[in-house]
């Protein structure tokens, strides 16, 4: 049996360091397989020890999270700040990132001429 101070569940983890605003929603997440521990996915309850490399894929992002310190209970943020190593990358910046036209809601399809005017901008013209 190991030692209840050196392993923590990932759910629990996940919420007590502030990743999921409720465990039912990081249990959730596990069961989804939005979870992964050392690469492998996880079950919500498989026990996570100072180390390990949690990466948590949260709105289209992964977060890439080691485990410094097993916690089980919610705690302030400045236990938070030791028990965790966030390893994110910065996010690409806004001119990096290619620009989508948006059309209005209900604004129905694109006519021919709208969908050239699309390719263009996405530097797909046809021929």
């Amino acid at each position: 049996m190991t030692d209840a101070t050196t392993t923590a569940r990932v759910d629990a983890w996940l919420w007590a360091v502030r990743v999921y605003k409720t465990r039912s929603a990081a249990t959730t997440a596990c069961r989804a397989g939005h979870v992964r521990v050392n690469g492998e996915r996880a079950k919500a309850a498989q026990p996570v020890r100072p180390g390990d490399e949690l990466r948590v894929r949260i709105q289209g992002f992964d977060r890439i999270l080691v485990v410094k310190k097993t916690i089980a209970k919610r705690v302030g943020a400045a236990l938070v700040a030791e028990s965790v190593d966030d390893r994110t990358p910065p996010p690409p910046s806004k001119e990096s990132m290619p620009f989508v036209p948006v059309r209005d809601r209900g604004a129905g399809r694109p006519t021919k001429r709208d969908r050239r005017e699309i390719e263009k901008l996405r530097g797909r013209e046809l021929d």
